[in-house]
């Protein structure tokens, strides 16, 4: 009967031994919730992070690709305009290095020190992309002045070109109308024969006996020629047989000149000094031959230019 009065202590010390570890396992997973809990936000913390870094960098990675396109205009521009761009070709290789180096970075990697020093050099880069608009800017205006002021000196060049052609042309217009006007001519020709003994006989008709000639004589004056300097002039004179050949003779005076660029052959010359007063020139030839009968012709030149002809026959 003693035994079964002491049961409920010992019961009453299991309740709280159980409701104890209750606690304790309320308390252990209260602390594992909260645990949890603030894993998760650290996760979710950190998840943002991320997708920020990623975003930041997709921005930077973008604006490097913009820089590079506008360097790469100005690099075009630059070469448009025959200058050199190696400063610029140098910052496109820079910017090629960076956008290499931005491509590389994992996802989440992108770092505020990375951050920070690439948006630094960004700005660096977008302030030298500005002033060197500037300086390709003012080389198209000033290319575009110089360009206005050649083509305005090239059109006054081709003006003065135009004037001086015209008055070279003039000149030469007008020195071939003084060549024309100052050659000399031949008037009042007349050919006459002497025989052995020395006697002169004139026929206006132009006809003699070959027979009883031993020398022929040309005489003419030269015509005024108020525009033909005075100087010494060589005048020519060639004697053509019949049969259409020049006598000549080196012996006698005779060479060759040029007519027409074609070589001829004169009979005889004589220098005279032209003094403008109508004065004789005279011929006298002597064939040391026979005379062919028939048509003769007498031309005298001066210059390479016919200044008078005549005739005689020999019968």
């Amino acid at each position: 009967m003693e035994q079964d009065q002491n049961p409920e202590p010992k019961n009453n010390n299991r309740v709280l031994l159980i409701v104890a570890l209750i606690l304790v396992l309320l308390g252990i997973n209260g602390l594992l919730f909260y645990m949890n809990q603030q894993k998760a936000k650290q996760n979710e913390q950190l998840q943002a992070d991320v997708v920020t870094k990623d975003a930041k960098l997709e921005e930077q990675i973008k604006q490097y690709e913009a820089l590079k396109a506008d360097y790469e205009r100005q690099s075009q521009e630059v070469q448009g305009m025959g200058l050199a761009n190696d400063s610029l070709e140098a910052k496109l290789a820079q910017i090629n290095a960076d956008l290499l180096k931005l491509r590389s970075f994992r996802a989440g990697s992108f770092s505020i020190a990375e951050q920070q020093r690439f948006k630094q050099r960004a700005a660096n880069f977008e302030v030298q992309l500005r002033k060197k608009d500037e300086e390709i800017a003012q080389l198209k205006a000033d290319n575009e002045a110089l360009y206005t002021e050649t083509t305005t000196l090239k059109e006054r060049q081709n003006k003065l070109t135009d004037t001086i052609s015209t008055v070279v042309r003039s000149n030469q217009e007008l020195s071939e109308k003084v060549a024309v006007a100052s050659r000399l001519q031949a008037e009042n020709i007349r050919v006459g024969v002497i025989n052995s003994r020395e006697k002169e006989k004139a026929d206006d008709d132009n006809e003699f006996k070959a027979k009883r000639v031993e020398k022929i004589k040309v005489t003419f004056n030269l015509a005024r020629n108020d525009v033909s300097p005075k100087e010494t002039k060589q005048i020519l004179m060639r004697l053509i047989e019949p049969d259409g050949a020049a006598l000549y003779n080196l012996s006698t005076g005779g060479g060759t000149f040029m007519i027409d660029g074609a070589e001829a052959f004169y009979t005889a010359k004589q220098d005279i000094v032209f003094d403008n007063t109508r004065q004789p020139v005279q011929f006298l030839y002597a064939k040391g031959a026979s005379y062919k009968t028939g048509l003769h012709t007498v031309e005298l030149y001066e210059g390479g230019v016919m200044i008078g002809k005549t005739t005689f026959t020999l019968k």
